[in-house]
This record gives structure tokens, sequence and C-alpha cells, in this order.
């Protein structure tokens, strides 16, 4: 009678431990997932050729899971790549030096079974959505003019990444206001640059 109450009580325990684990498994996955999904910045650099400065980002972008199945029904998605410039003044605020920002769209053809990206009135297809989603992670800026910056200065350079929820059909703006299946933001990442240790087709980096 007692072996049977010991087999019984050791039974017990390994399910509960079974649970146990198969419950921690479940919470090490969806923080896992979760942390993979967003965007984040890999490499941001100033550079200088014969034109003038140029900024640059490369980011690493994992889509929510909301985000994949609209668009692989056929919803565009809408990037938005910011930089901004400014110089610092003792004396007074900030002084902006430059601002631009490029809008990339992503979208699927569900009859070609291609991934294509639009820059205005420039497009490119891709056969796979990792060759798309690698183009779409490199942003650069438009050309700054040299007379534009103070070699012995130095300067506060910012990007970020961003989907645009706004350009989304309207039943999905709901939803992307409502909860975080949307969110996709790098949010602003700022480094400091000095002109002076730029060279000619070198650049200013912070990986």
């Amino acid at each position: 009678m007692l072996c049977c109450k010991k087999i019984r009580l050791l039974d017990i325990l390994q399910r509960s431990l079974g649970l146990l684990l198969h419950s921690t498994l479940l919470v090490w996955l969806f923080i896992v997932t979760a942390h993979a999904e967003g965007i984040s910045v890999n490499k941001a650099e100033m550079r200088l050729n014969e034109d003038g400065y140029q900024l640059s980002a490369s980011y690493d972008i994992k889509l929510t899971f909301a985000a994949q199945q609209a668009l692989t029904r056929g919803v565009t998605l809408y990037f938005v790549g910011d930089f901004l410039l400014t110089r610092s003044r003792w004396y007074w605020l900030d002084e902006k030096i430059f601002q631009g920002e490029q809008t990339v769209k992503l979208s699927y053809n569900v009859l070609t079974r291609q991934y294509r990206l639009s820059r205005g009135t420039l497009f490119q297809n891709f056969a796979s959505f990792e060759d798309a989603l690698n183009i779409l992670s490199r942003q650069s800026s438009a050309i700054i003019p040299a007379e534009l910056i103070k070699k012995d200065s130095s300067y506060i350079v910012e990007t970020r990444l961003r989907l645009d929820v706004t350009h989304l059909p309207l039943p999905l703006q709901v939803n992307a206001m409502a909860g975080k299946d949307w969110t996709l933001d790098s949010e602003w990442y700022r480094w400091m640059v000095r002109p002076a240790e730029i060279t000619l087709r070198g650049d200013s980096k912070v990986e």
C-alpha cells in the first residue's frame, strides 16, 4: 500500500514538472518572438564624396505577424526613413542643417509572386521576401552640400525607420491604433559626428 502511494506521488510530481517545463518553454518562445519583431539600427554613418555629405543607416527589420499577413494579401506597406542633422550652439537653439524624409513602398504581387520596392516613380522587383527586406533595410539621405557643413564644428545626426500606418486600409488603421500588432518603429537613433575627421569617400560611423 505504501509502495502504491509513493508511485502515485512520483507520478504527480513528474506531471507537475512536465507542465512547469511546458509553461516555461511557451513563455520563452513568446519572449523570443516578441523580441524578434520590430526595427533596430545596425549601423549608421556620415560619408563625404565629391558632391557633398550623405547620411546613411542600415536596419534590422523583422515584420510583425500582422504586417506579414497583410503584405501577402496584397496590402502595400509604407516605410518612412527620416534623417536630421543639427549643430549645437551654446548661445542659442540648435541649428538645423538638414532634414530629409523618404518613403519606400513594399508590396507583393500575388499573381507573379514577386515583391516590389518603390521610391517615387522608381521600382525594383524581387523574387524573395528576404531580398526585398535586405534592400529596404539600407536607407540613405539626399546629398548635403559641403558648404553647409563647418569642418571645425560637431554635429548631431538622428535617424529612424518606421512603418507609416496612416497609409493602411481604414480597418487596419483602427487595429494599429488599438494594439501593438503594427508597431514597427526603430525610434530616433542619435550619434555625434565631426566633419574634420571624415575623409573623402571615408565615413564617420557608429555600429
